[in-house]
């Protein structure tokens, strides 16, 4: 099952760009819950764009802070380094 989905081109790029992928579908998932709960707000077109712009800048600040441990899990998995003579 695992392999027919990673033969699929959509899946194979997100295998290859974890983060991206990551940054697009939270975006995605949180402009539509602001497309919802914000629909009878009464706001001018600029604010719906100044708005969707700052929701998926949020998700991209979300998805690179949650990067910061993926570099701590490296970090530990990595051999200590011998000095070289």
């Amino acid at each position: 099952m695992m392999n027919t989905l990673s033969n699929l081109p959509p899946v194979r790029w997100a295998l290859r760009h974890p983060r991206l992928a990551a940054w697009i579908v939270l975006s995605l998932g949180m402009v539509v819950l602001l497309l919802v709960e914000a629909r009878d707000v009464g706001l001018l077109p600029t604010q719906w764009i100044a708005l969707i712009v700052a929701t998926v800048l949020v998700a991209g600040a979300c998805i690179w802070i949650i990067s910061w441990e993926d570099k701590d899990d490296e970090a530990e998995s990595d051999p200590p380094r011998q000095p070289s003579s």
